[in-house]
């Protein structure tokens, strides 16, 4: 299970760079999961949650298709590998893309306060 656990997670980390990943015919349906799962999964303002063991059960529940935890701990690595691609790509920003500096360089006076809070 450990090599079909990597071989998946490679394949996702590829595919999250736009590269072509082997998937082992083993993990192809095991893959249709998680697919299906992540384009379910959540979002908040930074970006993409994990994945639950919730969203997962109540997967199996709506599908009637029973996962062995095996399983599952292989679709939760698939989900660790495509999360940390993710932020990988987004924090690597665009190039040409400017962005705002985190802190301003300008001292807080009461007059900018005032402005700032109305």
């Amino acid at each position: 299970m450990r090599r079909l656990e990597r071989q998946l997670c490679e394949a996702i980390r590829r595919a999250s760079h736009g590269q072509r990943g082997r998937v082992p015919a083993a993990g192809r349906e095991l893959l249709s999961v998680f697919g299906s799962l992540s384009a379910a999964r959540s979002w908040h303002a930074n970006g993409p949650n994990p994945i639950a063991f919730a969203e997962i059960q109540a997967w199996c529940a709506l599908m009637r298709v029973p996962l062995p935890a095996a399983h599952v701990a292989i679709i939760r690595a698939m989900d660790q590998a495509w999360t940390e691609a993710f932020y990988k790509i987004r924090d690597a920003g665009n190039g040409d893309q400017k962005t705002l500096p985190p802190i301003s360089k300008a001292p807080l006076t009461a007059a900018l306060f005032d402005v700032a809070a109305g």
